[in-house]
């Protein structure tokens, strides 16, 4: 499969009538609480390279079944993407409900309890004003990385990442 949209119909073709998967082409009002009931929630390769289905699966604590063979995953600072997820590549997709149900119950209960943890969350969202460890800050450090510089220019010894809010409050609103 080389687009997304092939990914998806062999996602629709394979499982639609399964009643393991709660797949729909429509996006139902109990969208979000499904995916809080879930499990598993699949997360195939989007029309752009990733899908917004991952970080709504890591909001709301669903195991991530990603379904996208070159996907660069955002933030792997703050998600350790290979713990929480699950990863199936784009030819597995007919033998999904195999993988999902071949993963013992004690891997899943360590990917769920690791999605627990708030900072998950939180690397995820933009919230207003900006939190240390927010999405905000995950953008940050990935740009800072990039600087042409060592790192002891712009990172305190014994830090990992930046505090992006540590200046002036007036810094911290969009505009």
């Amino acid at each position: 499969m080389a687009n997304g949209r092939g990914a998806r119909a062999a996602v629709w073709e394979n499982f639609k009538n399964n009643p393991l998967f709660d797949i729909s082409t429509e996006h139902p009002t109990t969208y979000y609480e499904d995916m809080q009931r879930a499990i598993f929630c699949l997360c195939p390769l989007g029309w752009a390279p990733w899908s917004p289905r991952l970080v709504e699966a890591v909001v709301f604590g669903c195991i991530p079944v990603i379904i996208a063979d070159d996907i660069v995953l955002p933030f792997a600072d703050a998600i350790p993407w290979e713990e929480i997820g699950v990863f199936v590549a784009e030819e597995d997709v007919p033998k999904l409900d195999t993988i999902l149900t071949s993963i013992p119950p004690e891997v899943i209960l360590r990917k769920q309890r690791l999605l627990a943890n708030p900072s998950m969350k939180r690397a995820m969202l933009f919230p207003q004003p900006a939190l240390p460890g927010d999405a905000f800050h995950q953008i940050l450090n990935g740009l800072a990385r990039k600087l042409p510089h060592q790192k002891s220019i712009y990172l305190k010894p014994g830090e990992k990442i930046l505090n992006w809010t540590a200046g002036p409050v007036g810094d911290l609103k969009p505009w």
